[in-house]
């Protein structure tokens, strides 16, 4: 499989499975099936709530001998409410225990927001730190101290700007490898790309598909179908392939890693094959041309009246 290389020459397989909105009973089959498939990366996160039964399943596949650990690449992500440095590192230490790891090949701070110990997701503006309380400098130390000491061989962020960027890299001893943001034909973000590029920083899309699973309470009535926007559509007859292998086709023709979820054996092994794909020159500038911009998943329930944050401090004022 492509995979992508960090400065110290280790590897990242270009495709992972993604686990966001995978519900207990049915990811541990998932996780099988991927790596039976030939998947070698999983994406996990805290706030995921499933990461217990993940562990299970990979340590189902190491004993019985259908994959080592050093042949899989594992990410998580620090959950928003345990952004004070004294809580970073036994963050951390409960996921591997979960996960049933000594190490984690990837950690990523979630978000750039930041919930007081103990909050899942905040609801009143009490619920929240400010960064005046807990500045990302502060929360980005704990992620150096969680690598120096062998937690992590690797260490990052999701969703962060720009701006965000920049403030940990100026404050930390060393700067992000990777930042996790979603990435699309709607949502290129050709301008954060050109920028984590130029800083050596890798890249991942996650919502690769659109996330159409996802609760209606976070969904807008009108939000536009990746599947059936007329270019995918066109591009996938061509092809002979799916709407969801043009899509996650359209992140490594770039180069950045796309975590694609699925809890189906059968679009499991179609996400994977999706490598396969070999766009025309012209094809994969017609997904570049598409001039409908969109974010599917905005933040909103992170922002508003209610919280000390604004969308200003998750996103640019584009999208590009």
């Amino acid at each position: 499989m492509k995979s992508i290389k960090f400065s110290n020459g280790d590897s990242m397989p270009i495709i992972g499975l993604g686990t966001w909105k995978s519900k207990p009973g049915e990811v541990y089959q998932a996780v099988l099936w991927a790596i039976e498939s030939g998947y070698r990366h999983i994406d996990c996160a805290a706030i995921y709530d499933n990461e217990n039964e993940v562990g299970n399943a990979l340590q189902f596949a190491f004993k019985s001998g259908l994959v080592s650990r050093n042949e899989m690449f594992i990410t998580s992500k620090l959950w928003n409410s345990n952004h004070r440095l004294e809580d970073v590192q036994p963050a951390l230490k409960k996921t591997l225990k979960d996960l049933k790891l000594d190490y984690l090949d990837l950690y990523l701070v979630h978000w750039p927001i930041s919930f007081k110990k103990g909050i899942g997701f905040a609801q009143n503006r009490e619920d929240f730190f400010t960064y005046n309380d807990v500045p990302l400098s502060q929360t980005w130390e704990g992620m150096e101290d969680c690598k120096s000491k062998g937690l992590t061989k690797h260490i990052g962020v999701s969703n962060f700007n720009i701006s965000k960027l920049e403030e940990i890299s100026r404050t930390g001893s060393q700067g992000p490898e990777m930042n996790q943001v979603e990435m699309h034909p709607l949502n290129p973000q050709h301008k954060l790309v050109e920028y984590c590029r130029s800083k050596g920083i890798h890249m991942t899309a996650y919502s690769p598909l659109g996330s159409g699973d996802r609760s209606a309470s976070v969904k807008k009535s009108d939000e536009p179908s990746l599947f059936e926007n007329p270019v995918v559509v066109e591009l996938a007859d061509k092809y002979q392939v799916s709407a969801a292998q043009i899509l996650i086709a359209y992140s490594i023709h770039r180069d950045i890693v796309v975590i694609p979820k699925s809890v189906n054996e059968g679009r499991i092994k179609q996400n994977l094959a999706a490598e396969e794909i070999q766009f025309d020159k012209e094809d994969f500038e017609k997904l570049e041309k598409i001039d409908l911009r969109y974010r599917f998943i905005d933040g909103s329930f992170f922002t508003g009246s209610k919280s000390p944050y604004t969308q200003q401090d998750l996103w640019e004022n584009d999208i590009s």
